[in-house]
């Protein structure tokens, strides 16, 4: 059974309970385990703590012996988004490429799948699906992370996807409420505005949350957001208007509320990790995530003592947080039902391995292909990359290089940016076939750019899109993958090796 630390105040205890911190390494620190032991409920992993599945399960197993229920969270979406495959690239090709193909039950699947690989590793709580609706084309950190820009059909893969990855026994956490589609700033860096109506925001931002509601989401995660239709001075996640007047109480969501990252500038900028903790409590979130880029025993302390002491001070209510903390409470406990934990042997996992690579293949959209004549010399990779957002990272492979080396030995790569990346492909390629790979080239007037040189010199260029295919396609051929996963970079090469 659970148990605390002697002398453990109930109230410390509680403060304790709602956060969901990070570390560093790729077992568990002294300072964590003895924060277990203290009441800290959750613990979160990123890239940096994963090396193995194996790794993973023992690290996980770790974390059990010191708390048997607690709440393991990982940000794995699959596709662009992934901490289990950080190094690799995704086995799943992400939402965008899943709402291209529109059929849930492959979504529902494929969600399943990955919800079997997480419970096999001991993770039982998944920061994902991204219900996002994709409105603006210009979201810099969204994407290719939305399964569309239709909000019915974001819907029904978010409501099929929560269904899937809950049926393995992982929680799902849907996010970025109240919907971060319809924005031209990335949170991680700055408070992104949402300028639209109510009306507007009912039909398309929380269509999808609705259905996710509908079909049992166990979390919800919070968006760092201005939207002032629903409250004009503070962002969602420091709402008390958007978490509990709309999400609880117009929406009926009964589940918990997870902050995005409390660390990142939308909120750390203008209220500080510990009165931004303090303030979301408050306004009806559930559970503080930090960790993305703090992840010490020190930031767990601050955050604990400042919550201790708003509630001694008669700034945040003792039964909100009590409150909050019985939600995390259970959770844990649903999870802990449904869950094997992991072992260090990580559990083999009994479902359809392959489901992640038929979805990438059904996903990938071919303009221009009539009479293609598969390739059967070695081409010039030229890979048009952009800056990598926060949320994606730059540790995480990308393209379809490696696999058509592996279809066509002797194939050669390299990345280009800037002004003069066109004209730096054109002299890398020298006389071989130039396959140029490029991600958003809507957002990127360089990459316009570059592509307009390259094809203007050589027109049988095959251009490989990974990221939102908003741009008109062009080249010889043109594939759009709708995502820039492992597989989906197979998938493309496939194609263009006729494999």
């Amino acid at each position: 059974m659970t148990t605390f630390a002697s002398g453990t105040d109930t109230l410390t205890r509680d403060a304790l309970t709602v956060l969901q911190p990070g570390f560093t390494g790729t077992t568990a620190p002294d300072w964590l385990l003895r924060r277990l032991g203290e009441g800290l409920a959750s613990v979160g992993l990123f890239g940096r703590n994963i090396a193995s599945p194996e790794q993973v399960a023992a690290l996980t197993a770790q974390l059990r012996a010191e708390r048997d229920d607690v709440l393991v969270a990982i940000d794995e979406e699959g596709g662009d988004v992934t901490r289990l495959e950080v190094r690799t690239g995704s086995s799943f090709p992400g939402n965008h490429a899943l709402g291209a193909v529109d059929d849930t039950d492959l979504t529902r699947e494929a969600a399943a799948e990955l919800g079997r690989r997480l419970a096999a590793c001991g993770v039982n709580l998944n920061w994902a699906p991204s219900a996002d609706v994709n409105s603006n084309p210009g979201n810099p950190v969204i994407g290719v992370r939305s399964f569309g820009a239709d909000p019915a059909l974001v819907a029904r893969h978010t409501a099929a996807y929560v269904t899937g990855l809950q049926s393995a026994g992982v929680a799902a956490c849907t996010k970025h409420f109240p919907g971060h589609g319809d924005t031209a700033v990335d949170s991680h860096h700055a408070l992104p505005r949402i300028d639209a109506g109510p009306d507007v925001l009912a039909q398309r931002e929380l269509v999808p949350f609705r259905a996710a509601i509908d079909a049992g989401t166990r979390a919800v995660m919070s968006a760092h957001i201005l939207v002032p239709a629903l409250d004009p001075d503070r962002p969602a996640t420091l709402s008390h208007r958007v978490l509990t007047g709309l999400l609880r109480g117009e929406l009926g969501y009964d589940g918990l509320i997870v902050t995005d990252g409390m660390e990142m500038r939308a909120v750390a900028a203008a209220y500080g990790i510990e009165r931004g903790s303090v303030l979301a409590i408050a306004a009806g979130a559930d559970a503080i995530c930090v960790g993305g880029g703090l992840a010490d025993d020190d930031t767990v302390r601050r955050l604990r003592d400042a919550l201790v002491t708003a509630v001694r001070s008669g700034e945040l209510a003792e039964d909100r947080l009590a409150d909050a903390a019985r939600r995390v409470r259970s959770l844990a406990a649903w999870t802990a039902s449904r869950t094997t934990a992991g072992t260090a042997a990580a559990p083999a996992v009994t479902g359809d391995g392959d489901i992640g690579l038929r979805a990438a293949r059904r996903a990938l959209k071919a303009t221009g292909a009539e009479g293609f004549t598969p390739l059967t010399e070695p081409p010039y990779v030229a890979a048009l990359t952009p800056v990598a957002n926060i949320a994606v990272g730059d540790e995480t492979p990308w393209g379809v290089a490696a696999d058509l080396f592996r279809l066509l030995p002797g194939t050669e790569t390299g990345s280009f940016a800037g002004p003069d990346a066109g004209q730096a492909v054109l002299e890398a390629a020298g006389p071989r076939r130039v396959v140029a790979v490029v991600r958003d080239e809507h957002r990127h007037p360089w990459m316009a750019a570059a592509l307009d040189l390259l094809l203007k010199a050589r027109p049988d260029t095959i251009v490989v899109e990974m990221g939102v295919p908003q741009a008109t396609p062009r080249g010889a051929v043109h594939l759009a993958t709708h995502g820039a996963a492992r597989v989906c970079g197979r998938a493309a090469a496939e194609f263009i090796a006729g494999a």
